[in-house]
């Protein structure tokens, strides 16, 4: 914590020319991007393997028609096919669980009023005027929702329901594109995952509740990060969109 602490200071020192007081956020931005750069290899490849997924359709198509009576020999038929063609169903995932040490660390470095037996002084820095280790709960506290803190917060809501929103609209299009990442096995559809489907594009909007309770430092890497995501999904699963249109121009 200490040596990580540090090292955003000297960060925040560097840019302190350009941002001044929020010298300390813009390195927080700066050093979501650098994890997100880093990451950026595991989602091309989560991209690779969607695209995979969706060519094995129409085999998934035939399994279905052969065990059609027999769930659970098509569940098996389908993993058996999706380690044959060498692809993975959780790849999906990788890029999200490879961040979280980055976003923990960032949680408890503005959680902490000391660090290595020393104040904390990086809870002394702020996004214009609200601190970045306080929480929207405390700006509701001081000058109240319309006051210098709550208009920072304002502003960051704006710009995160302005992200769920293009992401959840995106989503739905995703999915009906691609019925069989809801359900991979074919067929009718399993009622939790059929839940799941319905629910999976509300799940933007958890953002929201994020930014509210969580330390500003910890809310502002979450809102860079969400960001690059709806940009980074929207370049590389394009393709599914495309697929779409044109599936629905030839019909």
């Amino acid at each position: 914590m200490s040596v990580f602490a540090s090292l955003v200071e000297h960060l925040a020192d560097l840019l302190q020319p350009l941002f001044h007081t929020s010298s300390a956020a813009a390195a927080i931005i700066l050093f979501t991007a650098f994890v997100r750069l880093l990451v950026h290899p595991l989602s091309r490849a989560a991209a690779r393997g969607q695209r995979a997924r969706a060519a094995l359709q129409p085999k998934v198509a035939e399994l279905r028609k052969r065990h059609a009576k027999d769930p659970q020999k098509l569940q098996k038929a389908v993993m058996a096919l999706h380690a044959e063609e060498k692809v993975s169903p959780l790849s999906g995932c990788f890029p999200s669980l490879f961040q979280l040490p980055a976003f923990f660390l960032l949680y408890h470095l503005f959680s902490n009023a000391e660090i290595g037996g020393r104040a904390n002084d990086l809870l002394t820095h702020r996004l214009f005027a609200a601190p970045l280790g306080e929480r929207w709960a405390d700006a509701l506290g001081g000058d109240g929702i319309i006051g210098a803190a709550g208009v920072v917060y304002l502003g960051l809501f704006v710009l995160v329901a302005a992200v769920a929103t293009f992401n959840y609209r995106r989503t739905k299009l995703v999915m009906a594109a691609n019925p069989v990442a809801v359900n991979p096995g074919g067929g009718e559809p399993v009622p939790g995952l059929a839940s799941v489907g319905k629910f999976m594009p509300f799940m933007s909007f958890f953002t929201l509740f994020s930014v509210a309770v969580m330390p500003l430092a910890a809310a502002l890497y979450m809102v860079t990060s969400t960001t690059w995501s709806a940009v980074e999904r929207a370049v590389l699963y394009r393709w599914q969109l495309s697929a779409q249109s044109g599936a629905q121009s030839s019909t």
